[in-house]
């Protein structure tokens, strides 16, 4: 169990070295990777979610995080769902942490299946999903075994 726990402070120091961000989150009753971030300065509660292709926001969240919506082809599935409608919000600002990017593209969707879901967990709602198209923008590496992410 020490040479783990020394592999796990060397992986540290070398992510550190090469300029990487680390970020905590929080696991949940449901087992989701909880995780705050920030969109347009306004700071959220979000999944992240390595199997979501795009991040995304819920429909009621749009003023909340100053999103200006428009069009977009994409039609969303997941959870459950599928051909759900969506919108697009381009070039805003996203901070995970230390960690960020501007010009970020959101989809909006439905998210209401999603917070229904967890309020039969007593779960708190959440404002969106942090999604494999952050993870791969900043090089993620995910240490579920210290609940932290980190973003390059």
């Amino acid at each position: 169990f020490g040479n783990q726990f020394k592999a796990m402070k060397d992986l540290q120091e070398v992510l550190k070295k090469e300029k990487y961000k680390k970020i905590h989150f929080k696991v949940s009753k449901t087992q989701h990777l909880l995780i705050k971030a920030s969109i347009n300065g306004v700071t959220g509660n979000f999944i992240l979610d390595t199997g979501a292709s795009n991040s995304c926001v819920g429909f009621d969240n749009v003023d909340f995080f100053n999103l200006t919506a428009g069009k977009s082809k994409t039609k969303a599935a997941g959870a459950g769902a599928t051909g759900m409608f969506t919108q697009l919000a381009k070039n805003n600002d996203l901070k995970i942490g230390r960690w960020k990017t501007d010009g970020f593209h959101l989809i909006i969707f439905d998210m209401t299946h999603v917070n229904l879901a967890l309020q039969q967990y007593k779960a708190k709602p959440l404002h969106g999903i942090i999604g494999a198209d952050v993870l791969l923008e900043g090089k993620a590496i995910i240490d579920y075994y210290n609940h932290c992410l980190y973003l390059k």
